[in-house]
């Protein structure tokens, strides 16, 4: 019998779709705006995971250059039948005010780590699709449709719609099946069929501290479905709990006969209660009562901490605190911002090197030379090796803790007419620009820089050094509670994402690649400390 911690992914993992192929298990999550879209993880105990490359990582799979904040990936669905992996996933081109246009499209392969087919089109009348197999052969499409109306302007319940492999498309009229639950914002649907009936579980109560999931059932396909007179699992009456936020799940069961949910969380620090972490991704024990409703195993509806479960344990390869750029490819872990590497960066330029040419500005939502991996703790320090000799202040690199273009920190070097090599600070608060240093910092003419982010709750401090051995805190302690979904109940926005660290650099006198300013990145170091 193996324990284990919850959350299972910490850092930004939301949407999670979990999967049992034989003693194999998948889970896909969300990745918004970061390419290459949709995260895979592979486990066989359910305890230990290791990341898998995306299966979308290639522009023609997935086109996100000009995606706002919080578009791109949602909410992905993976699935399997006789042979064939499924993924279906959204790309959110927009989905501010009234309208929300979100496109829906199927990938597939017959090897899970080998590459993915192109993508098939199917619908855009609402998000987080997924694809039902039913036992006769036919398979199902569901997704939340989404109402426009400015009357109404919500989500107005769930809609079926049969799939045709043959035809490669949607076959027939969709049906709406399920309305929700008084709760409201019923999205996320998922359909199992057990002991005849057809269960429905979606999640309700919107992303933030109503979230939950609901469960629904009905002897026909198309309903009507009665909904569970209690929710499966929900913290929106437990404040006091330290894991909140949860809800969007996805159900399997084991070799042995024991059932498990997915479902994400937050993790809220400080008096703002800001999950600077993101969505992060949890798994919790259910079982069937006797009126054939799913159940928590530990009872009640708010999720447990811990969970166990009844596998042999296994082992993933542990990361290394340091990476080296020396390989071909960047680790899955990695992630570059609405367009692939290859559109702005070479790992084979200069051996032993991540190499980024400067493209556009850090508020970009185009072409920007950005590669960063998530901030997975409330203790963390994140620290590149760089190097960059810029001639100009319009050319800079550096080190980056951004949750998206809205909200972020930026140390990095440039150049000053005057003083020569300069360190700066920019700092995006909720729309807000401000530089803490008030100006520049000289800095050393050195060929290595070595920068540092140190992160402790909703804190950060900047620091860099020239030996990799004395390190000097540049500007003062710096609020980042901003780096939250939660910061932008403040403003006339929709945050979903979460923190990630990165490396960036920018050219903005423009170019072709062999004109622009490069930094060269020989290593990044993440390390995290108690909790």
């Amino acid at each position: 019998m193996l324990k284990a911690q919850n959350p299972i992914l910490s850092g930004f993992h939301p949407d999670p779709s979990i999967l049992r192929v034989g003693d194999d298990y998948y889970l896909a999550t969300s990745t918004f705006q970061w390419f290459g879209g949709v995260a895979l993880y592979h486990s066989r105990d359910l305890v230990s995971w290791e990341e898998l490359p995306s299966p979308l990582r290639r522009v023609s799979q997935l086109d996100m250059a000009g995606n706002p904040n919080s578009g791109g990936v949602w909410a992905p669905c993976l699935s399997y039948c006789d042979g064939t992996f499924y993924l279906i996933y959204t790309n959110v081109k927009n989905f501010h005010g009234i309208f929300k246009d979100t496109h829906n499209y199927l990938v597939t392969t017959n090897d899970l780590y080998g590459e993915w087919s192109e993508p098939i089109y199917l619908n855009s009348s609402g998000f987080d699709p997924s694809l039902f197999h039913d036992d006769d052969g036919r398979k199902w499409l569901v997704n939340m449709r989404w109402d426009h109306r400015v009357e109404k302007n919500d989500f107005s319940g769930i809609l079926i719609q049969e799939y045709s492999p043959s035809e490669k498309k949607l076959v027939g009229e969709p049906r709406l099946i399920f309305k929700g639950t008084s709760i409201g914002a019923t999205e996320a649907p998922h359909i199992y069929k057990l002991n005849g009936y057809y269960y429905l579980m979606v999640a309700e109560g919107g992303t933030m501290y109503n979230h939950g999931v609901q469960m629904a059932r009905s002897s026909q396909l198309f309903g009507p479905y009665e909904a569970d007179p209690m929710p499966l699992l929900t913290t929106r009456n437990n404040p006091e709990r330290r894991y909140q936020r949860t809800g969007h799940a996805s159900l399997i069961d084991t070799p042995r006969g024991e059932w498990f949910v997915s479902y994400l969380l937050g993790r809220p620090v400080g008096d703002k209660k800001r999950c600077i972490l993101g969505r992060e991704c949890a798994i919790a024990k259910v079982v069937w009562d006797e009126n054939g409703w799913l159940r928590l195993a530990d009872g009640g509806v708010v999720p447990p901490e811990e969970y166990t479960v009844d596998l042999e344990k296994s082992s993933v390869p542990e990361l290394p605190e340091t990476d080296y750029f020396n390989e071909k490819e960047i680790p899955p872990r990695y992630k570059t911002l609405r367009i692939p590497l290859d559109e702005f960066g070479s790992l084979t330029e200069r051996e032993g090197y991540l190499r980024l040419w400067g493209h556009e500005s850090i508020t970009s939502w185009n072409k920007q030379a950005m590669v960063a991996r998530r901030l997975q703790h409330h203790h963390a320090e994140a620290t590149i090796e760089m190097e960059f000799a810029p001639t100009d202040f319009q050319k800079m690199a550096g080190l980056t803790v951004f949750y998206d273009t809205y909200n972020f920190f930026y140390l990095y070097k440039s150049y000053d007419d005057e003083l020569g090599e300069v360190l700066r600070i920019i700092v995006r608060d909720s729309l807000k620009f401000y530089n803490p240093l008030g100006g520049a910092i000289q800095i050393p003419k050195s060929e290595k820089i070595w920068l540092r982010a140190r992160i402790d709750n909703l804190t950060l401090k900047f620091y860099y050094s020239i030996d990799n051995k004395t390190y000097e805190q540049v500007g003062p302690e710096l609020d980042c509670s901003n780096l939250s979904d939660e910061a932008y109940c403040d403003i006339d926005h929709e945050g979903h994402t979460g923190t990630f660290i990165g490396m960036a650099c920018q050219d903005l006198t423009g170019g072709a690649n062999n004109t622009r300013a490069y930094a060269d990145f020989a290593s990044f170091t993440y390390k995290h400390y108690d909790e």
